[in-house]
């Protein structure tokens, strides 16, 4: 629909994918609910059948080495370091915003702005010397968090054209057109069945903690298990108990009761400021700390080793290291980093 929108607006517009899959194909439609997975091919043909219904060329782009080297080994490492990270926002910075764009020009396809289906804002005359990133209309499918590590060179030359819209708007407008994959299903994980689906090698067993350091259960791999987590423990309490924390050189995970998951700061680093050029002194904002929080007020304060700390008013749930924070002013998006582990404490008990 980006492209139909432009298009109608009087650009020249060429259509773009990436294939990022480099196993075995599927047709299985499970498999499409995820934006990485064995069905696309399916996705690439829908993609060209959007292209070829608008009568503009199209460009299928073989990103699948850069995609396991920038993306998935990464996250990969991660996971296993027992932090849960967002290959989303790996993806968009070192994929889409700039392998694809460079991928063209090595075919010799210049073009002056690249545009996407995000439901977000680049407005690009707002602040002088800054190109800013906005929340979307819809505010319950806006994407502004996917994207707050893009750099200033990449925004500079985005289009968003359905951050204008609802995504009903949006399915409404392409079904008039009588696009193909006009009813297509949302895709609803990075990975179909979750990104412990593509996990190689053998886990590592280890203990399970109870708040006191207590051995209550042997958990499969410390990579299976994410802050907040309550299912699939294999741990019968009286009461429910909740993933507090991981403890990458004890090889623990830890659990507690849910009041436990709640604290009320945290440092970031890896940081990408978007509407300032930098942290110098405090800052109030309103920060989310995963794609589905509504985020909360906060206070930001530059820390050592160009770290920022962030102080929120009120405790949140489960602030779960390698997630992504992201920093509001309204609806601008002021920056964002990497939630830091936090700094190892002693536990009593043994294990």
């Amino acid at each position: 629909m980006a492209a139909a929108l432009l298009k109608e607006a009087g650009h020249e517009v060429i259509g773009v994918t990436m294939t990022t899959w480099d196993g075995p194909p599927s047709e299985a439609g499970g498999a499409r609910r995820g934006c990485y997975g064995p069905a696309q091919a399916e996705n690439v043909r829908d993609a060209a059948r959007v292209a070829a219904a608008l009568g503009i060329s199209f460009h299928a782009i073989d990103l699948a080495r850069e995609f396991g080297e920038e993306v998935l080994a990464p996250c990969t490492r991660d996971y296993l370091r027992g932090v849960t990270p967002n290959p989303c926002l790996r993806c968009n910075r070192s994929i889409k915003f700039a392998r694809i764009p460079a991928a063209l020009a090595a075919r010799g396809i210049a073009v002056d702005c690249f545009a996407t289906g995000h439901y977000a804002v680049v407005d690009h005359a707002r602040a002088a010397g800054r190109h800013l990133l906005l929340r979307g209309k819809d505010r319950a499918k806006e994407q502004s968090y996917f994207l707050a590590m893009l750099a200033q060179e990449q925004l500079a030359r985005a289009i968003f054209p359905l951050g204008a819209y609802t995504k009903a708007e949006v399915r409404a407008m392409a079904a008039a057109r009588n696009l193909p994959a006009a009813g297509r299903p949302e895709s609803q994980d990075f990975v179909a069945g979750g990104y412990h689906a593509i996990f190689g090698g053998a886990s590592t067993p280890g203990p399970i903690l109870d708040e006191r350091g207590l051995r209550i259960g042997t958990h499969r791999g410390i990579q299976y298990y994410t802050i907040g987590q309550r299912r699939g423990l294999g741990i019968a309490r009286g009461a429910p108990v909740y993933v507090t924390g991981i403890d990458r050189a004890a090889n623990a995970v830890i659990v507690g009761p849910e009041e436990k998951l709640y604290a009320d700061e945290f440092e970031a680093d890896e940081l990408n400021w978007i509407a300032i050029e930098g942290l110098a002194a405090p800052l109030r904002v309103h920060a989310r700390i995963r794609y589905r929080h509504e985020g909360a007020a906060a206070t930001l304060s530059p820390a050592p080793g160009g770290a920022v700390a962030v102080k929120f008013d009120a405790p949140q749930r489960a602030i779960t290291p390698g997630q992504a924070v992201v920093f509001y002013d309204g609806d601008v998006v002021v920056g964002g980093g990497i939630i830091r582990p936090p700094a190892p404490q002693g536990r009593a008990g043994g294990v």
